[in-house]
């Protein structure tokens, strides 16, 4: 009797995590999701050594979730 071997594709998934650097040049970071499809995130966000309000960039992937 012969078993048959089914392989499913793994399927990706739909979100990731990615970690947000600020453009004030101070270092801070923080992780955020972001969905597969969109494009790369930029927004504003508060850097507490600046106590500001300043932009945030997406530097990398980090995992997908």
């Amino acid at each position: 009797m012969f078993l048959s071997v089914v392989s499913f594709a793994k399927s990706k998934s739909k979100t990731l995590l990615v970690k947000m650097v600020s453009q004030a040049g101070t270092g801070f970071s923080f992780n955020a999701k972001r969905s597969r499809l969109r494009e790369k995130l930029t927004l504003l966000h508060y850097d507490p050594l600046v106590k500001k309000k300043v932009l945030f960039t997406e530097q990398k992937k980090i995992r997908s979730l």
